[in-house]
């Protein structure tokens, strides 16, 4: 703090938790809180995705994660000494680069690493996202849609991600205090930039900011195959579910008829004195009378059955979409 100039309530801006006095030594870093880019004086304090960083006039300070047994520790710690290998090769005192202020510079190295590694993530979360939905395609089960369910919360977090990241440089492009504060070098040298003459600070902002646009609108086209997927999948459901009942009901249409023709020979095994077992083609005739009965109640129930399953859009028949249509015209 004492190097930098800086109070403790800074250092909240990038992490929550800290431990020991040197900035190799911040442990616990958490990945998930507001990203924010703040200046203070002679400095800029950096917080996108899982870098960390103060950037000055002259120098970069990397907050960066001791590797432990955690993988996302080893991960980010991997991913720093990219960015560090990156900024060691970029930051080089350069004649075709001595326009360009070095804290634009160091900024620019950021962004470009934070941009890649968001579309690296997109791209698994997409390509992770097409194999579900084509294994959906094949056969609707438990576990694809469990792991679907798991794909899509994922895709949430990794859009609110962005998004802020989105909002934050859109907010830094519409504030000229703060685009001119981003010039180190000349606060540097005692010659603060006051007016509205930002150019590079706006194109490095911009041209990022439709980097990250780009990767938030493809999220959420994503998140979009996601809902018709889960609307088809609910519909298709539903047809299985009806084409069940109907099925249930056929079944129960048909025992109803054959119940009702049992019952005549239900009767008859009571041994019921009526005569007719006693004429010639008594038999015959209460086989042939019970079949026909059978055959017509299960020709009226499967007529009926019919008119049920003719559904439009209105939710009406077609017989009664007729009658509602002679009664318009009355």
């Amino acid at each position: 703090m004492k190097t930098h100039n800086l109070v403790p309530r800074d250092f909240r801006k990038i992490t929550r938790h800290y431990h020991g006095s040197s900035a190799a030594s911040i442990n616990n870093i958490n990945v998930d809180i507001v990203p924010s880019i703040v200046t203070r004086g002679n400095s800029i304090l950096l917080n996108l995705s899982n870098i960390k960083a103060l950037i000055k006039s002259d120098t970069v300070v990397i907050f960066d994660s001791l590797s432990n047994s955690s993988g996302s520790r080893m991960n980010e710690s991997h991913s720093h000494g990219s960015l560090l290998k990156d900024m060691n090769e970029k930051l080089k005192p350069k004649k075709e680069q001595d326009d360009l202020p070095y804290e634009f510079r160091a900024l620019e190295c950021i962004l470009i690493h934070v941009m890649l590694n968001l579309t690296t993530e997109m791209n698994v979360h997409k390509t992770v996202l097409q194999n579900i939905l084509s294994r959906l395609e094949e056969s609707i089960e438990r576990v694809k849609l469990r792991y679907l369910l798991i794909q899509s919360k994922k895709i949430a977090q990794f859009h609110q991600k962005t998004t802020l990241i989105r909002d934050l440089l859109d907010n830094i492009l519409e504030q000229n205090d703060e685009l001119n504060a981003l010039y180190l070098t000349e606060i540097s040298k005692g010659k603060p930039r006051l007016q509205a003459n930002h150019a590079e600070a706006e194109m490095l902002l911009e041209s990022y900011y439709k980097t990250i646009d780009e990767i938030v609108q493809t999220v959420e086209n994503l998140r979009s195959q996601i809902k018709t997927s889960e609307e088809i999948i609910n519909i298709v459901l539903d047809s299985n579910r009806n084409e069940l009942m109907l099925l249930g009901l056929k079944f129960s249409t048909g025992l109803l008829s054959m119940g009702c023709a049992l019952y005549i020979a239900a009767l008859y095994g009571m041994n019921l004195e009526n005569f007719i077992e006693e004429t010639d083609g008594g038999f015959e005739l209460i086989v042939g009378g019970g079949s026909i009965l059978l055959l017509l109640l299960l020709l009226f129930s499967v007529k009926q059955l019919k008119k049920v399953q003719r559904i439009t859009m209105t939710g009406m028949g077609r017989e009664n979409s007729r009658r509602s249509n002679k009664r318009n015209k009355w």
